[in-house]
């Protein structure tokens, strides 16, 4: 089963709203190469729940997609910042998909402490200049990241 990692604010949209929510449309995502993960995302796939621009910057927590890629309503909303007036209503060009908390890190696995982990050396998060909010994350990152905070993925 894929993984992925989702980038959000927490001033804007943190896990402990997902928590609080128990639902919420990943929408507002207006990078093609992110829109592809979404689309590729199935219901059952975990994400590792990513707070950016934060202090601490890192992982906050576990979500599992519940509802696959659809059209992002945001899209079509004049009123909304993510509004795209050239998105065609016969194909839309942005997706999104829901997502519902599984589990809050016991403590924010920090950007500085993944890039200690030998499994998240090569990934595009570490990577400088990676600015995606949606990621692709291989199982040996997936399981590294649980097990840096005394999680056993297995048991998820």
């Amino acid at each position: 089963m894929p993984h992925w990692l989702l980038k959000s604010e927490p001033d804007v949209f943190g896990y402990p709203d997902l928590e609080r929510l128990g639902r919420e449309p990943w929408n507002g995502v207006r990078n093609y190469q992110a829109r592809n993960h979404l689309r590729a995302m199935r219901v059952g796939d975990l994400c590792l729940f990513y707070h950016s621009n934060a202090k601490p910057t890192g992982i906050a927590g576990i979500a599992r997609v519940s509802v696959e890629a659809h059209p992002d309503n945001l899209q079509f909303d004049p009123a909304s910042p993510y509004h795209d007036p050239k998105s065609p209503l016969d194909t839309p060009r942005w997706s999104m998909v829901e997502v519902v908390p599984v589990r809050a890190f016991p403590r924010v696995l920090t950007l500085d402490a993944l890039r200690g982990l030998p499994e998240w050396a090569e990934s595009p998060l570490i990577r400088k200049g990676t600015r995606l909010s949606v990621l692709p994350v291989a199982d040996t990152e997936f399981r590294a990241a649980l097990a840096a905070v005394g999680l056993d993925a297995d048991t998820i």
